[in-house]
């Protein structure tokens, strides 16, 4: 499979037609047609449904794009890297990561990174669940987890310790609860599926069934619903600090019951190299988390 065959392919999904794509490469029309019918016969499947008038990407086309555009990036990320006897962060950077965190951590960086690396691009999709990351060519994701064995590498960026809050109107209303079994008679907002919440005591690990009638599926629902008064949730303490000390959100003390600790990860395939343009985002974001007293450096 020829790298130009497959730049091709992505300047005529992008262009829209293989005659714009071959204007925007510099080749003639008959050139970039031969390309195309090389890159599918490589794979052995038509990418691009193509009429006089039209274009369009084939299901197999649209499972092949996300490689083809990871392919194209990372060879530019590689000759850069070669060329100047340094890291430089270049091509399009895909990352996922969970909403609250990325309205948090993520967005304030963003500017800084394409302002010092002028060739690189950044594609972020704000979700809370985990994607297939080979299927959508992300390059990377962003996780606040206790993580499965996977088929993924992660690296742990930074503790997490979290702490159940309530609101002072829902805590009037319902009163503070003490201990994990008093968890049973308050409204707990989680997150969609979720059927307990855990927590370390000296003697070990005890989980407490959740009681309530709300769940949503990100947790800033979560956080927004506890500001509002709705019930208990068990949030982590960066995103409840500024809350708590304004008296907006007040903790709860369960006396020794800590809730789990859990880390924060980068998570990315197995099948990719770690590029510049990861370490690069990786490096700003750690830079972040430690301005903002969340630490734990990558090891």
């Amino acid at each position: 499979m020829s790298t130009d065959d497959v730049l091709v392919f992505i300047a005529a999904v992008s262009a829209g037609s293989l005659a714009a794509a071959a204007r925007r490469l510099g080749l003639t029309p008959m050139v970039a047609t031969r390309r195309l019918a090389s890159l599918e016969t490589s794979v052995g499947v038509r990418l691009l449904h193509r009429t006089t008038r039209s274009l369009s990407l084939t299901p197999e086309g649209e499972s092949f794009l996300p490689f083809a555009q990871a392919l194209i990036d990372n060879e530019a990320a590689a000759m850069a890297l070669l060329r100047s006897g340094v890291e430089s962060a270049s091509g399009l950077l895909r990352i996922s990561v969970p909403i609250s965190f990325g309205l948090k951590f993520i967005m304030p960086i963003v500017p800084g990174l394409l302002e010092r690396n002028p060739d690189l691009r950044i594609s972020v999709d704000m979700t809370d669940s985990l994607p297939d990351l080979v299927a959508t060519g992300t390059d990377l994701a962003i996780r606040i987890a206790r993580l499965r064995d996977s088929s993924l590498i992660a690296r742990k960026l930074a503790d997490n310790p979290r702490t159940i809050v309530a609101s002072p109107q829902y805590l009037v209303r319902r009163g503070i609860p003490s201990s994990i079994d008093a968890l049973s008679e308050h409204d707990c907002l989680s997150l969609t599926g979720a059927t307990h919440w855990t927590f370390r005591l000296p003697e070990g690990e005890r989980h407490a069934r959740l009681n309530g009638r709300f769940s949503c599926s990100s947790i800033a629902g979560c956080y927004s619903a506890c500001l509002a008064g709705g019930g208990l949730a068990m949030l982590s303490n960066w995103y409840v600090d500024d809350d708590i000390k304004a008296g907006r959100l007040e903790r709860i003390d369960l006396g020794a019951a800590q809730p789990e600790p859990i880390n924060i990860w980068a998570i990315y395939p197995t099948s990719r190299l770690l590029l510049p343009k990861v370490r690069v985002f990786i490096g700003a974001l750690q830079g972040k988390l430690t301005e903002s007293g969340i630490h734990g450096p990558i090891d």
